[in-house]
């Protein structure tokens, strides 16, 4: 998308120069090994939550959350592609996540999540010769205000959350020949509209068994600088045994199971978009993991420990984008 920024430049100049300007910058960017760009699922990494998660009781708590994810292999479709065929070559990212839920009575409740994340990003560059380069930054990301309602039973099972991402992250980081696009910033410029819902119940004759559902739809409302990001649905299911106990240490290993499905990104600046120069549709995608999780109680005291890897089952991709093999999370709660 570089090359499609220096021609936006050339078209603003007026006169007889500007046409000739214009027709010497389209040569050039006929004539460059520049493909469509395509970030890939994992850009900004989102998960439906962790059962420790889910409100349980009026009162609050305080975590961190910390997710790493590796684009380092191409995919189109359902299967590898060609990593020549696509300008990106690697994609590291670091989402530190601090967050807070109060629930201020059986009902009602509220949740603020703050994120800060780094990255590391290869590729093509649009210097002279396009050499492969490696950009590093970081910076806060898109601020998340959700509320929650739990008044539907008495037991807290059943749950919806409501409320918007907002647009705190940057999405003009760049250097000077503008190597970074818009899906591969660390904020979207977008403000987006939040709909979850979680539900939660205990089964089996011991008592010790749970299984769990919850989904959470992002749809962008409000955005700049013509980069619209796709609309996306998260969901996951799950079950897990609490029976586990080693001296005051609470075991509990996690099964679940998460899909995702987000459109394609829209507007002149996606991948794509009417100022990319191959015209393609590089963005969004459908992909299932399958994660395996432990939890961690030390009783009696507050604070928990999750942990777990989601590996990639099924995925498909529009268009050539980076993916990860596996992506690690980490929490770290507080309840009070």
């Amino acid at each position: 998308m570089k090359n499609s920024r220096v021609l936006e430049r050339a078209v603003s100049k007026s006169g007889k120069a500007g046409w000739l300007a214009v027709s010497a910058v389209a040569a050039a960017v006929a004539v460059s090994p520049q493909l469509a760009r395509g970030c890939a699922c994992g850009c900004g990494v989102f998960d439906v939550a962790t059962e420790d998660m889910f409100p349980r009781d009026s009162g609050g708590m305080a975590y961190v959350m910390y997710s790493f994810s590796d684009q380092n292999h191409n995919w189109s479709e359902t299967g590898p592609a060609p990593a020549a065929e696509n300008p990106d070559k690697r994609i590291e990212t670091q989402f530190t996540t601090y967050g807070g839920q109060y629930m201020f009575n059986a009902n009602w409740g509220i949740q603020l999540e703050v994120p800060y994340d780094y990255r590391t990003f290869s590729t093509t560059s649009g210097a002279p010769g396009n050499p492969i380069v490696k950009l590093n930054w970081s910076t806060l990301g898109d601020v998340r205000l959700q509320g929650i309602y739990t008044g539907f039973s008495k037991d807290l099972e059943t749950g919806l959350t409501f409320g918007l991402k907002l647009p705190t992250g940057s999405y003009s980081h760049n250097n000077a020949y503008d190597d970074i696009d818009r899906d591969s910033e660390l904020g979207t410029g977008s403000t987006d509209i939040l709909l979850g819902f979680f539900h939660h119940h205990k089964f089996g004759a011991s008592g010790n068994w749970t299984w769990y559902a919850q989904a959470l739809l992002d749809v962008p409302v409000l955005i700049q600088d013509q980069y619209r990001p796709g609309v996306e649905l998260d969901a996951a299911a799950g079950i897990y045994y609490t029976g586990w106990r080693v001296a005051r240490l609470m075991i509990t290993p996690i099964e679940q199971i998460i899909a995702s499905d987000r459109t394609s990104d829209t507007g002149a600046y996606a991948s794509g978009g009417a100022y990319d120069g191959n015209g393609g549709d590089n963005s969004g995608y459908q992909r299932i993991m399958l994660s395996q999780g432990i939890e961690m109680h030390l009783h009696p005291y507050p604070i928990s420990l999750y942990a777990d890897v989601e590996v990639p089952v099924f995925q498909c991709f529009r268009g050539n984008q980076m993916a990860a093999s596996q992506l690690f999370k980490a929490v770290l709660s507080y309840h009070f």
